[in-house]
């Protein structure tokens, strides 16, 4: 389990609360355990908010909820969820320390709208900061059986900006791109909450990932043929106004940097529902300026050093540059107000921030390595260049400092064990090293431990446990 500081360093540097960054670190892990338990890895398809996070695009909304649309309906049953979560847990606190105690796991099974049995879960979790006990934190799950899934799953690498991500990275199967915009878009006209609204206008705006209007309109017209709706037009949006407008801040304000304003979101509909209909799509501003030979820097996950601790400054400033927000930059010890635009790397192998400067109106780079810190402000702008910064592609820039928000230089990292979970049933053994009180959960009685490490990460002496408990 990583440090409790890289927690508090992450969440310095995107202005969030602790808690947040630290659930966004536990999902991670608990992807990684989904798609490592073989009568999960196949049948499970990720999807909704925390999907679009986690697979597609790191500079995002942070989400709290975990959603699935199951394969195998057999799967939505209380027993079965129990004990392959059970097992998860086992795995993922044998790998991390990160405990799921099935104490604080809960499944309610239900009848959905359609007949179909559905589930909603709450699996409690003990990370480097949350508390014990009552108040320990979950994380809900949403599963549905019953969907129409439109496009083939893919297999969509995992987000895990942590210094204790598996060698080989997360994987998890996951709706396409087109699907998981399709539903979003019907998401927003079912049920017009805030969150969907951002969703939407923010997948729109990305024309560097844009699909094709027909494609898209294709996915919607099943999903919303599936559940006996019609295809939405902009004036269904027009009597949600106001409960968008109301419940922006509540909704969305604890999980973003900085809250953009509702009405330039708003005001983008028009323009989204006529590209959706098959009109023009907006117009393509002109690529930033730059020195003739730089490379354009747009992949996908970015580490870059900042000054003292390792602070990500350029996930802030390419946050605000999704969300058309302005950013406030110390640099070399004053503060500009820029708009940001594109990074590239120079000819002599520096990395540049393109930007356009509000206080003088004028056209500006900034090396990386001299940026000071960065906060992302109020001020929205209307983009007059392509804004580039937002990620793209799946190769990551070799990172300058070790991968994670906050690592000792030379600290070895922990190797990775690859294991794969067998449903199976019989019960569960839970030992206590009699030395540091490690917990290990294990399917046969044994009292001898393997050279192991304490929970803060340090190499233990302990080679005998004590029992504690059996699971059933």
């Amino acid at each position: 389990m990583i440090d409790k500081r890289e927690i508090i360093e992450a969440a310095a540097a995107l202005g969030l609360n602790p808690h947040v960054i630290e659930k966004d670190y536990v999902i991670g892990w608990v992807l990684w355990g989904i798609h490592g338990h073989d009568a999960l890895a196949e049948s499970w398809i990720f999807k909704g908010g925390t999907c679009l996070k986690k697979c597609f695009f790191e500079t995002y909304r942070f989400s709290e909820d975990l959603d699935f649309t199951i394969i195998d309906p057999a799967q939505i049953e209380t027993g079965f969820l129990q004990q392959v979560f059970a097992e998860i847990g086992v795995r993922i606190y044998e790998e991390t320390g990160i405990e799921l105690p099935p104490a604080y796991q809960q499944f309610e099974i239900y009848e959905n709208p359609r007949g179909s049995l559905s589930c909603q879960g709450r699996i409690g979790y003990q990370g480097p900061v949350s508390p014990r006990g009552r108040n320990m934190p979950r994380i809900k799950f949403d599963l549905t059986a019953d969907e129409r899934v439109v496009l083939p799953a893919v297999l969509s690498p995992v987000f895990h900006p942590y210094s204790d991500a598996p060698d080989d990275g997360i994987v998890v199967h996951s709706y396409a791109y087109e699907e998981a915009f399709g539903e979003k878009i019907r998401a927003l006209a079912e049920r017009a909450r805030p969150r969907d609204l951002y969703d939407v206008v923010n997948l729109f705006r990305d024309d560097s990932a844009r699909p094709a209007a027909a494609v898209l309109r294709e996915v919607l017209r099943q999903k919303c043929e599936f559940r006996g709706i019609d295809l939405p037009v902009l004036a269904d949006m027009e009597p949600h106004r106001s409960d968008l407008e109301g419940g922006w801040q509540a909704m969305l304000a604890h999980q973003l940097p900085a809250l953009p304003p509702v009405e330039t979101f708003l005001d983008a509909l028009p323009a989204f529902f006529t590209w959706l209909g098959g009109g023009s799509p907006p117009p393509v501003s002109p690529a930033y300026p730059g020195v003739p030979g730089e490379e354009l820097i747009r992949e996908r996950a970015l580490r870059l050093p900042g000054p003292g601790p390792v602070r990500s400054y350029l996930e802030v400033i390419r946050f605000a540059a999704a969300n058309r927000l302005c950013v406030e930059l110390d640099y070399r010890g004053s503060t500009r107000r820029i708009e940001p635009y594109s990074l590239r790397r120079t000819l002599d192998g520096n990395l540049v921030l393109h930007a356009h400067n509000v206080d003088r109106d004028e056209h500006r780079s900034y090396r990386v390595d001299r940026i000071q810190d960065a906060r992302v402000t109020s001020q929205t702008f209307a983009p007059r260049w392509a804004v580039e910064l937002t990620p793209k592609g799946s190769v990551a820039i070799e990172p300058t400092t070790p991968r994670g928000w906050l690592q000792e230089p030379d600290r070895p990292r922990r190797p990775r064990r690859r294991r794969s979970i067998r449903a199976s049933g019989g019960p569960t053994y839970v030992y206590r090293c009699s030395y540091c009180r490690k917990r290990f959960y294990r399917k046969k009685r044994t009292r001898t431990l393997n050279p192991h490490k304490d929970k803060s990460g340090h190499p233990c002496s302990g080679r005998y446990a004590e029992w504690v408990d059996t699971r059933y």
